[in-house]
């Protein structure tokens, strides 16, 4: 969770998956830009977004063509600046899903968790 309360402290939360490519990748840029601002930044996955962090599915999620990076690109650069990706359980059993199955780093948290987060987050942005 926050690690510090004099940090500024941004939350994300994605809650589309693989079934919506373009808007996978913005939740990682916009909070690896919030690290590179010395804040704190996190995204949260609930709904369909733990199918983001599949490890099978990380290197095949990109743009057409040769118009940009894969996935995996961002997940990288926003987990080397800090970004912390935590996942819902229960959103893990909708995508029949285990932790097993997706990459590493990413922790789970309940409810409670997550709303003690947003509360203590300067903004939330949803996607």
């Amino acid at each position: 969770m926050w690690s510090s309360e004099d940090s500024s402290k941004v939350l994300y939360v994605q809650t589309h998956g693989t079934d919506d490519p373009g808007r996978c990748a913005t939740p990682f840029f916009l909070a690896a830009s919030a690290a590179a601002m010395e804040c704190e930044a996190a995204i949260y996955f609930t709904m369909y977004g733990p199918q983001l962090l599949q490890r099978q599915v990380i290197g095949k999620i990109g743009p057409k063509g040769d118009r940009g990076q894969p996935l995996s690109y961002f997940v990288r650069q926003a987990t080397e600046l800090g970004v912390r990706l935590y996942v819902c359980q229960p959103s893990l059993e909708l995508n029949d899903l285990s932790m097993d199955e997706l990459i590493d780093g990413v922790e789970m948290i309940g409810g409670a968790a997550f709303n003690d987060m947003a509360m203590r987050a300067d903004a939330v942005v949803s996607f």
